[in-house]
């Protein structure tokens, strides 16, 4: 059962195993650095290189996974919600004059049905943001393929 508390989805390999073998890899070559930095054997470059490297690993692989899974996730959610709101009401959502944004769309996702209408209404009214929105929602629709 989906809610407020628990809405927000983990990728076991991706946040359990790559992140934390990253983050400890990337300490013991700071710890080494450190060490090294009082000796002249040059050991001190060697950690300083082989941190950055694996600070860039790292950071490369999380901008990657989060900016094309999530722009794709973004187009497709906000598509949806519109369609939801046309379906619901046989009106384009565009029409209104209110400018949603996206987050406020990637909230309205998930209210059910029954909820739907009222917070599009409440949300054009007083301008809700999208944890108020989310907030509201008594019956929550889940998302489960969220990446």
């Amino acid at each position: 059962m989906q809610n407020y508390q628990n809405h927000r989805r983990f990728y076991t390999p991706h946040h359990f195993i790559f992140y934390p073998a990253g983050l400890i890899l990337f300490g013991i070559s700071l710890y080494h650095m450190g060490y090294s930095l009082g000796n002249n054997n040059g050991e001190f470059w060697i950690w300083f290189v082989l941190s950055g490297v694996i600070f860039l690993i790292i950071w490369v692989a999380f901008m990657m996974r989060q900016h094309y899974a999530l722009t794709l996730q973004n187009r497709i959610i906000v598509d949806e919600v519109k369609f939801r709101y046309f379906r619901l009401t046989g009106k384009s959502i565009d029409e209104m004059s209110y400018d949603f944004s996206d987050s406020q769309l990637f909230a309205l996702r998930f209210a059910n049905d029954d909820e739907f209408l009222k917070l599009v209404e409440d949300t054009v009214s007083e301008n809700l943001n999208a944890d108020h929105i989310k907030k509201r929602i008594k019956n929550w629709k889940a998302d489960n393929r969220r990446v």
